[in-house]
C-alpha cells in the first residue's frame, strides 16, 4: 500500500497467524481483553520483526501492560478503553527508553467533538477512530467518515471499525482528499479484523490478500 500502513487486528490462533504474517502487514494486533472472543492467551509464533506486534487493552492496569510488553515483545499498544491522558503520559513515560508506540483509540459514530484529543497530542504517538459500537472493536460497522475531513491535529491517525473490501474505494478517496490538502500523512493507516474472518480470531488470509492487491 502506498503511504498506507495495513494493520490486521484480532489475530488468535498461532498458525493463522504465521500464514497472515506472510503477507507482510505493517502491524498485526493481538487482544488482551477477556471479555471478547478475540482474546489472545497464546505464544505468538515468530514472525517478521517488520511487523509491528501491537496489544491492544481495554481500561488495564498499567502493571499488566508492561508484562504483556515483555513477554510478548511488543513494539505498539492500543488503548481501546476510557484510559486518560495522564494515563498515558505515565505509560509514555515508563516506556520513555524504548520504541513501543502508543495508539489511543476514540469511537466515533455520527459526529465526534475533536477537542477531545488536544489533551492527548503530547502523549501517544497516533490516534484511532473505530466505529462506536456494543463491542469495543469488530462490531463490522463503519462510522461516518465525513467527519474526518475537520480533524484538527497533525497527529497522524489509523482509520478503523468495518473496513472490509467494499470501503476499498472510499478509503481511497478520502486518502486523496488529505492528499490533494497537503495532509497526506494524517491517513496513516487502516486498521481491519472483522469483515476478513471466518470466524472470530481466525482471518481468511485469501481475502486478505486480495485486498491489498486493490491499494
Amino acid at each position: 500500500m502506498k503511504n498506507l500502513k495495513l494493520k490486521i487486528c484480532g489475530m488468535k490462533h498461532p498458525e493463522n497467524i504465521s500464514e497472515v504474517a506472510k503477507l507482510q502487514p505493517d502491524y498485526m494486533g493481538f487482544i488482551f481483553y477477556e471479555k471478547t472472543p478475540r482474546n489472545f492467551d497464546a505464544e505468538i509464533p515468530e514472525i517478521s520483526l517488520a511487523i509491528k506486534k501491537t496489544g491492544v487493552f481495554v481500561n488495564e492496569e498499567i502493571d499488566l501492560i508492561l508484562e504483556k510488553i515483555k513477554k510478548h515483545d511488543l513494539n505498539a499498544i492500543q488503548l481501546h478503553g476510557d484510559e486518560s491522558a495522564a494515563f498515558c503520559a505515565e505509560l509514555k513515560t515508563l516506556l520513555i527508553e524504548t520504541e513501543v508506540e502508543i495508539i489511543k483509540v476514540f469511537s466515533v459514530k455520527d459526529d465526534f467533538d475533536f477537542e477531545r484529543l488536544e489533551e492527548y497530542e503530547a502523549v501517544v504517538d497516533y490516534f484511532l477512530f473505530d466505529t462506536k459500537g456494543k463491542n469495543k472493536g469488530g462490531n463490522g460497522i463503519t462510522f461516518n467518515w465525513e467527519i474526518l475531513k475537520e480533524y484538527p491535529s497533525e497527529k497522524p491517525f489509523f482509520l478503523s471499525g468495518g473496513i472490509g473490501p467494499e470501503e476499498v474505494e472510499a478509503i481511497k478517496k478520502l486518502k486523496a482528499y488529505f492528499e490533494e490538502n497537503g495532509k497526506g500523512n494524517l491517513l496513516y493507516a487502516i486498521d481491519v479484523n472483522s469483515k476478513f474472518e471466518e470466524e472470530a480470531g481466525f482471518k481468511n488470509v485469501d481475502k486478505l490478500k486480495e485486498f491489498r492487491k486493490r491499494f
